[in-house]
C-alpha cells in the first residue's frame, strides 16, 4: 500500500512539473508573437498566422510526448501492482449468509406478543433475519398489538377473510380451511412478491429458544446442498423433558415425519408445491408420500420451539397430553462451529443404523424396571402397527402414524430417552419401507 501511494505521488508531481517547464518553454522562445507595444506593421500581420500556426504545432508535438510519458507511468504502476497484490477480501459473516425472513403467522390472538418479543430478542441480525407479520381474521385487538412494533416487523394482511365452501361433512373443519387458505397466501407473499429463496415458517403461539436462529443458520447450507432433504425443523415431536437428553442439546436427527412447528424451506419447493397446495389439513397433506416423496427434514433432540397456544382451531388436541411438556432448550448450542457433515443422508444412515442395530434389543419389562445412563442404549423390537401403537402408548410417546410414518420417526426408527437410559423403538433391521395402511 506504502508503494502504491508513492507511486502515485511521484506521477503527479512528475505530470505537474512537465506541464510547467512546458508553459515556460512556449512563453520563453524569442520572435514568436509580438509585443502589443510595437507597431503593427503589414510585413507583421502577414507573419501573425503562420506564427500561431507553429506554436499550435509545438504546443501538439510536446503534448504527445506527455501522453507517451503517462503511458509509461500508467504500465510501471500496473506491473509494481500485480508484483504486490491487494489481500483479499474476505466477507463477513453478515455478508455471505443470505437474508431468510421470519414469517409468524398470526389471526386472533394478541399473545402474539410473547412469539414476537422472544424472536426480536434473540435474532442476531435485523437485516439477515427481517421479520414478516402475515395476519388472517381481521382481529383489532391482535392487529394493534403488531402495529406497536412499528418497522421492527412488516404487517401484512390476508385480504381474503370470506368463509369457504366447505363439504357438509367437514362444516365444523371450516378454520382449517382457512388456515391453508393464509399458508397459500402468506408464502407466495414471501417467495412470489417480496422474491426472498427461504423462510423460517413460525405460527404465532409459539415461543423460540436463544439458540432458533443459530440452529437454522448452521443447518441452512445443509438443505441447500442435499436434495433428500425438504425442511428443518426446530421441534421434536417426542420431545418431553423425561423423554430428551438435555445434557446434549446438540444432537441433530434426520425424520421422515414432517414436524412444522418452527421450520424452514427454500423457494424451490414451494415453487413445487404450490400449484398443488390443499384446500385444508395443509400440514398431514405435507406428510403424504406424494408430497415427502422419500425426503427427510432435519430435527433436534431438544426443541427450539415451544407452543403455548391451548386454545385454537384444534380445540387443545394434543395440547395437555404431551404439547404442554414439551422441553424448550434453554442453552446456547454453537451450531456454526460443529461438523455437521454426519447428518448427510448416506453418512447417517451409516453410523445411525449400526448404533440402532448394535444395541441389545431388551423387553419393555426390563426397560421399565432398569434404568440409567450407564447401562448404554437398548432396543425395543416392534412388528406391526398395533406392535407399535402398544409400545408407543406404554412409553409415553405420540403414538399416532401419518402416512404410516411414527412422529419424529427415520425409517421407522424413533429415538428417545427412558428413565436416563437412550432407546431406540425399532423395526426388524430388513426394514422395507412404510405403509401407509398403518395411518
Amino acid at each position: 500500500m506504502l508503494k502504491k501511494t508513492s507511486l502515485a505521488l511521484g506521477g503527479a508531481a512528475l505530470f505537474l512539473a512537465w506541464n510547467g517547464l512546458l508553459l515556460l518553454f512556449l512563453w520563453s522562445r524569442p520572435g514568436n508573437i509580438p509585443s502589443p507595444q510595437s507597431p503593427q506593421s503589414p510585413e507583421g500581420s502577414r507573419l501573425l498566422p503562420a506564427q500561431l500556426l507553429q506554436l499550435a504545432q509545438d504546443a501538439e508535438a510536446e503534448l504527445r510526448l506527455q501522453r507517451d510519458l503517462l503511458l509509461q507511468i500508467q504500465k510501471f504502476s500496473r506491473r509494481q501492482r500485480q508484483k504486490t497484490p491487494e489481500p483479499p477480501q474476505i466477507p463477513s459473516t453478515e455478508a455471505e449468509f443470505p437474508v431468510i425472513p421470519v414469517l409468524v403467522l398470526a389471526c386472533d390472538r394478541s399473545s402474539v406478543r410473547r412469539c414476537l418479543d422472544k424472536i426480536l430478542r434473540y435474532r442476531p441480525s435485523a437485516r439477515r433475519f427481517p421479520v414478516i407479520v402475515s395476519q388472517d381474521c381481521g382481529h383489532a385487538e391482535t392487529a394493534r398489538v403488531i402495529a406497536s412494533y412499528g418497522q421492527a416487523v412488516a404487517h401484512i394482511r390476508q385480504p381474503d377473510l370470506s368463509d369457504i365452501a366447505v363439504p357438509p361433512e367437514h362444516r365444523k373443519f371450516q378454520g382449517y380451511y382457512k388456515i391453508s387458505r393464509h399458508y397459500r397466501w402468506a408464502l407466495g407473499q414471501v417467495f412470489r412478491t417480496f422474491r426472498y429463496r427461504a423462510a423460517i415458517v413460525v405460527e404465532d403461539d409459539l415461543e423460540v429458544a436463544p439458540d432458533f436462529f443459530e440452529y437454522f443458520q448452521a443447518v441452512f447450507p445443509l438443505l441447500q446442498r442435499d436434495p433428500s432433504l425438504w425442511c428443518i425443523s426446530a421441534w421434536n415431536d417426542n420431545g418431553k423433558e423425561a423423554m430428551v437428553d438435555a445434557g446434549h442439546a446438540e444432537l441433530l436427527y434426520r425424520t421422515d415425519f414432517f414436524p412444522g412447528l418452527g421450520w424452514l424451506l427454500l423457494a424451490e419447493l414451494w415453487d413445487e408445491l404450490e400449484p398443488k397446495w390443499p384446500p385444508a389439513f395443509w400440514d398431514d397433506w405435507m406428510r403424504q408420500p406424494e408430497q415427502r416423496r422419500g425426503r427427510s427434514c432435519v430435527r433436534p433432540e431438544v426443541s427450539r420451539t415451544m407452543t403455548f397456544g391451548r386454545k385454537g382451531v384444534s380445540h387443545g388436541q394434543f395440547f395437555d397430553q404431551y404439547l404442554k411438556f414439551i422441553k424448550l432448550n434453554d442453552r446456547f448450542v454453537p451450531f456454526t462451529q460443529l461438523d455437521l457433515s454426519y447428518l448427510k443422508k448416506e453418512e447417517y444412515e451409516r453410523f445411525f443404523l449400526q448404533q440402532v442395530y448394535s444395541a441389545p434389543e431388551i423387553k419393555i419389562e426390563e426397560l421399565q424396571k432398569d434404568a440409567g445412563r450407564d447401562l448404554g442404549a437398548v432396543r425395543l423390537q416392534y412388528r406391526g402397527r398395533d406392535s407399535f401403537k402398544a409400545l408407543a402408548k406404554a412409553l409415553g410417546l405420540m403414538d399416532d402414524l401419518k402416512s404410516g410414518v411414527p412422529r419424529a420417526g427415520y425409517r421407522g426408527i424413533v429415538s428417545f430417552v427412558c428413565r436416563g437410559r437412550r432407546v431406540f423403538l425399532a423395526p426388524p433391521s430388513d426394514w422395507t419401507g412404510y405403509d401407509p395402511s398403518w395411518s
